[in-house]
């Protein structure tokens, strides 16, 4: 089995779960919705966008339906504001959504550097350590950017077929936040049902 198969078949109920909760862009929930809100209303990450990027935004989410339109204003607004928090989300958003993975998986990368930089640590995510900032609470705005970021790069990277890197973002969460607030166990216990799939014989050999 391709482990580009992992939200299919057997694995269908949890990689469903997964995709729910995979973090800072698709959200889905109204608490994610509304800490989505909150870091983009926080002035070192959602502050200082420009009022045209904002509205090529705006657009973008009018135009949804029409996803050559809405890519347009999304490129356009990247124009404008590069590397701004509020345009990696509706991007990572829209390419999520609309199934283009490799494409939000990009984005994510981007994310994750800016969530480094914005928190004064690596921008290499396996360097990042427990003690790097307080991942344990949910009011520290820009370490929890981070977590999700990661969450939804381990999600992408395992639904795309890459199951060990995958995995190795999730073990990393689960050693930033232990008590697993982020929701990585889930992520692990995705990547292990897909792997004993692969390993069990082809029912037709």
């Amino acid at each position: 089995m391709d482990a580009a198969t992992l939200p299919r078949d057997r694995t269908r109920p949890e990689a469903d779960a997964a995709a729910r909760a995979a973090g800072a862009a698709p959200a889905g929930s109204t608490a994610d919705a509304e800490w989505v809100d909150r870091l983009l209303g926080d002035p070192l990450l959602g502050g200082g966008l420009p009022e045209a990027a904002e509205a090529e935004l705006k657009a973008a989410s009018l135009a949804y339906a029409d996803s050559a339109v809405a890519e347009a204003h999304l490129k356009a607004a990247q124009a404008l504001a590069p590397g701004h928090v509020a345009v990696l989300i509706g991007l990572y958003r829209f390419y999520f959504y609309k199934g283009r993975l490799a494409q939000a998986l990009a984005v994510a990368r981007e994310c994750l550097v800016t969530a480094g930089r914005s928190n004064n640590f690596s921008t290499d995510w396996r360097e990042v350590r427990a003690t790097d900032a307080d991942f344990s609470s949910y009011e520290a705005l820009k370490p929890r950017f981070f977590l999700f970021t990661l969450k939804g790069y381990a999600y992408l990277q395992m639904r795309l077929g890459d199951l060990q890197e995958g995995r190795a973002a999730a073990t990393k969460l689960m050693q930033l936040d232990p008590s697993d607030k982020i929701g990585a166990r889930l992520l692990l216990d995705v990547a292990d049902r897909a792997e004993a799939a692969q390993a069990e014989p082809d029912a037709d050999g």
